[in-house]
C-alpha cells in the first residue's frame, strides 16, 4: 500500500491526499538530479580526501622524524626562492635588451648585435623610469669610434646646382643675360619670368 492509499483510507478526500503528498515532496524530499548531484559529488570528495590520506601517509613514511621533514620543506622553500629570483632577474634582462633595443633603433644603429658588443652591458641598468642610465655615453663613443654601424640621417633639404626654374636666383629682370647658353625648357621658363625680356 503506498501513501496515497493509506490516507485515502484514513478517510481523507483524492484532493486533500494529493495536497498532503506535494507537501511532504516539497518540505522533505530532494529531486531525483539534484540527489545524483550531491551523490557524485560524495563520490569525488571521498576520492580526494583518500588521495590525502595516501599523501599523508606517503610523506609520513618518507620523512622518518621531524628534523628529516623540516628539511624537505627548507629545502623546497628554497627552490622555490631561487626559482622565483632566477624568473625576476630573467625578466629584468629582457626588460633591458628591449629598451636598447628600441634605444639603438632611435640612434639608427644598422646592426643592433654588433653595437651591443661594443657597449659593456654590464654599466647599463634600466631605472625606474624605465630611461637607459649608462648607455648614452657609450653609444656616442662607439658612434664616433665605428660610425659606419649606423646610418646617415637623411637631409630633409635638397640643394640643386645650376639654373633652377622659379626659383629667385642671381638672374634679375633686366639684366644681361645669355639666352644663348640656357636649354630650350630653360629659356621656356625664364621667358615665363620674365615676360618683358627681349631676346
Amino acid at each position: 500500500m503506498d501513501i496515497k492509499e493509506r490516507l485515502l483510507s484514513i478517510g481523507l478526500s483524492d484532493e486533500q491526499s494529493q495536497k498532503v503528498i506535494d507537501e511532504i515532496i516539497d518540505k522533505e524530499y530532494v529531486s531525483k538530479a539534484d540527489y545524483d548531484a550531491v551523490s557524485e559529488e560524495n563520490k569525488t570528495l571521498k576520492g580526494t580526501v583518500a588521495d590525502r590520506d595516501k599523501q599523508l601517509e606517503k610523506l609520513k613514511t618518507s620523512a622518518g622524524d621531524n628534523e628529516n621533514l623540516k628539511k624537505q620543506i627548507e629545502d623546497l622553500q628554497k627552490l622555490n626562492a631561487d626559482q622565483k629570483k632566477a624568473y625576476e632577474a630573467e625578466m629584468a634582462g629582457l626588460r633591458l635588451d628591449n629598451a636598447v633595443d628600441r634605444a639603438l633603433a632611435a640612434a639608427g644603429a644598422r646592426n643592433n648585435k654588433a653595437v651591443k658588443g661594443l657597449i659593456d652591458m654590464s654599466k647599463v641598468k634600466l631605472g625606474e623610469d624605465g630611461s637607459l642610465v649608462g648607455f648614452d655615453e657609450q653609444l656616442s663613443e662607439v658612434k664616433k669610434s665605428d660610425g659606419y654601424l649606423f646610418m646617415e640621417k637623411q637631409q630633409t633639404k635638397q640643394t640643386f646646382k645650376g639654373f633652377q626654374p622659379g626659383a629667385s636666383g642671381d638672374i634679375k629682370p633686366g639684366a644681361n643675360v645669355d639666352t644663348s647658353k640656357m636649354s630650350y625648357d630653360e629659356l621656356c621658363a625664364y621667358l615665363e619670368q620674365n615676360p618683358n625680356t627681349k631676346l
